[in-house]
């Protein structure tokens, strides 16, 4: 009877979204094909309400061209921090066996997973910033987030455009370092893997940092006027989990490397700090953060990770939502300043950025390394025509398959501030114009300064 049922309300939703929702695949008059559907994501709470946490029971399908690509359990919550004052919520999912536990699944053909999120862009009228930035570092070969377009429906009301993305964990077809074991507490075993952030505190209180769940930086970020302090989160192994012989070799670890780092010495090949970062995964991150100026850059959403007997790597991205201009404060909207030196700019905010960065760039080897990888990325991937090519694919996805009408529908935030924006425009071409403008201005700029460093 249970799997008759399911038979049932699979077949009533196909019916609801292919005849509602979306139209099916349109044809010009010579019957070329435009567009198919984006993938649909209904998820049916059984009438309960989704909070932020713990995670609600519930069921998600997600269909195809008219093919069930996964259908199944979950448990389900809002996330995020300050995208929670918005009316169209983000999603953290995780699907889940009859017994409601935890079950890996591919979902629209990404590797096998528990853990996803629906990341629903709001403030980002282009729908796209994250999409974008995730996109070019995957093909510098910087793993970021696998991230598709889906519209998503909320027990049979559609709630909007949103991008489904693999959350960033520990696994071997997301961030690809050694699974530390409790019992690995001595020798090279103890040497990796550990993911740390620089990030907002857990928990209801974010600015709430003590021993138990973060590193303290024993140097103040430059520039800071209210005695702020930088903070390493333990990720992976979390605090609840990390053993005292885990907690002390990443604490000692990250202490020598910044003593390295701000040392007289510091640009010794062999005891400077090169001895303890891998230096390409931070000029890569460098160039990403500041192609974007993304405002979070560096202070916010901040990943590293110390992989088994290798050095500190800088990554995965994370959260470019107030990026490429999206941003009305700290010069987040400016085409002609540094990211990094955010700190000159809004001293007075909790979340400042570490020292590194200009320490990094005093360094003559790393500014020659760094100008080599512009300028390599600028002839190909990084190029403003590969960009902007990649920008015109999703906006013609979008808008052919008719998500963006949808999605603005649903949400009329077009011509209407929504913080932080910058800029606001009166139709979504009026924004993807804005994000292609934007960005040209700021690869102008960035070839210049770049080589004046």
């Amino acid at each position: 009877m249970k799997t008759l049922l399911k038979t049932i309300y699979i077949s009533i939703l196909l019916t609801i979204f292919f005849s509602c929702n979306n139209e099916k695949v349109s044809f010009n008059d010579d019957d070329t094909t435009i567009i198919a559907n984006l993938p649909q994501v209904n998820i049916n709470t059984y009438g309960n309400e989704i909070v932020d946490e713990p995670k609600i029971k519930a069921e998600m399908t997600v269909i195809i061209d008219d093919e069930i690509d996964f259908t199944g359990n979950i448990g389900i919550e809002i996330r995020g921090s300050s995208s929670q004052m918005f009316p169209k919520k983000q999603f953290g999912v995780e699907t889940r066996d009859a017994n409601e536990e935890g079950i890996s699944f591919s979902i629209l053909g990404f590797p096998e997973e528990e853990d996803w999120i629906l990341s629903a862009p709001y403030s980002d009228k282009s729908l796209m910033r994250n999409i974008l930035i995730y996109d070019l570092s995957r093909d510098m070969n910087r793993y970021a987030s696998r991230a598709k377009f889906v519209e998503v429906s909320i027990n049979g009301e559609y709630n909007g455009l949103y991008i489904l993305m693999e959350k960033l964990k520990r696994d071997s077809n997301r961030i690809d370092i050694n699974k530390l074991k409790v019992d690995e507490n001595i020798g090279e075993d103890l040497t990796g893997g550990y993911i740390l952030k620089i990030d907002k505190a857990s928990g209801f209180n974010e600015t709430l940092y003590n021993d138990t769940n973060a590193i303290t930086s024993h140097y103040a970020p430059n520039n800071a006027s209210n005695n702020q302090k930088i903070y390493f989160n333990y990720d992976t192994p979390d605090f609840e989990e990390i053993t005292p012989e885990q907690k002390a070799y990443i604490t000692n670890f990250m202490y020598a490397f910044e003593d390295a780092l701000a040392g007289s010495n510091f640009t010794d090949t062999t005891e400077g700090y090169r001895k303890y970062i891998d230096t390409q995964s931070f000029i890569d991150f460098f160039l990403l953060n500041e192609l974007s100026n993304n405002v979070d850059g560096y202070r916010l959403s901040t990943w590293l990770t110390k992989d088994k007997n290798e050095k500190l790597k800088m990554g995965p991205i994370w959260d470019f939502n107030l990026a490429f201009g999206n941003a009305n404060y700290c010069g987040g909207a400016e085409t002609n300043v540094w990211a990094y030196k955010f700190n000159e700019r809004c001293s007075q905010d909790f979340w400042q950025i570490p020292f590194w960065w200009d320490r990094l760039l005093s360094d003559p080897v790393f500014v020659s390394e760094l100008k080599t990888r512009w300028v390599e990325l600028r002839s190909g991937i990084l190029s403003n025509q590969g960009i902007i090519d990649k920008i015109e694919n999703y906006k013609n996805l979008l808008i052919t398959s008719k998500a963006a009408d949808n999605n603005f529908e649903r949400w009329p935030v077009l011509d209407q501030y929504i913080w932080p924006n910058n800029y606001i425009g009166n139709t979504y071409s009026a924004e993807i114009n804005y994000l292609k403008s934007w960005i040209q201005e700021r690869t102008l700029w960035l070839d210049v300064e770049i080589m004046n460093l």
